[in-house]
């Protein structure tokens, strides 16, 4: 069964484009490891809330807009092998730096149980 990591993150509005060469540099070696796909979504329309929303959960400041991406990989054991590899492999130091604070990142693993697709 697939296993999909997801992501919501702020990234400053006027860095869009060096966080989509970010992206697009990344994919290969994700790929190397087994991914199958990546998805990169630019907020659009994200409001903010009154309990919980994303721009809250990645407390985004004024002049960034909130990310929500995943990668879907074959199993869990993919997705484990990457993240493990990245205090190894030395090709990612070759990626482009982080454009946006790590440590608002959101992120988890799940098990899907159910899709569909026109």
């Amino acid at each position: 069964m697939s296993y999909v990591q997801g992501f919501v993150l702020a990234v400053p509005t006027d860095r869009k484009e060096e966080y989509i060469a970010m992206a697009r540099a990344g994919w290969p070696l994700f790929r190397a490891y087994g991914a199958l796909e990546m998805a990169e979504n630019w907020g659009e329309d994200v409001p903010e809330g009154k309990v919980t929303s994303f721009p809250m959960a990645v407390k985004r400041a004024d002049g960034e807009t909130v990310v929500f991406s995943w990668i879907i990989w074959p199993d869990k054991a993919s997705a484990d092998a990457c993240a493990a590899s990245m205090g190894t492999d030395p090709r990612w130091n070759d990626l482009p730096d982080m454009c946006f604070d790590g440590k608002r990142m959101i992120w988890g693993g799940f098990v899907p149980v159910y899709s569909a697709r026109a």
